[in-house]
């Protein structure tokens, strides 16, 4: 049983800051990968950033690159998604998900935090 809670969502004005934060009920080293999702209304839910442990390495979607940072603090047991120079094509519903092998898909799942760009 993984439990994964997000946090950090709000309204925010373009070009604005915003840290996202999913705590995860045991440690994130012991996950395959952890990562960030989004899903915009009327949008398919597509990948935003992930963090691969066994070798520390980050991916990210073209549209997020340069602007957003995935990162962990594994005492803590969080991951964390800092978003910088937020666009109102960010708008969305974000979700933390872990991938427990690199044999299986993103099985565990958070409820989501909104986050809401104007401009």
């Amino acid at each position: 049983q993984v439990q994964l809670v997000e946090s950090g969502g709000g309204l925010v004005q373009a070009g604005d800051s915003l840290r996202l934060s999913c705590t995860c009920s045991r440690q994130t080293f012991s996950h395959y990968a952890m990562g960030w999702f989004r899903q915009a209304p009327g949008k398919e839910r597509d990948v935003v950033a992930t963090i691969t442990w066994s070798d520390d390495t980050a991916y990210y979607a073209d549209s997020v690159k340069g602007r957003f940072t995935i990162s962990a603090d594994n005492a803590k047991n969080t991951v964390y998604l800092q978003m910088n120079s937020l666009k109102p094509e960010d708008t969305a519903l974000y979700y933390c998900a872990s991938r427990s092998t690199r044999w299986s898909r993103y099985d565990y799942w958070g409820q989501g935090t909104q986050v809401t760009v104007s401009s």
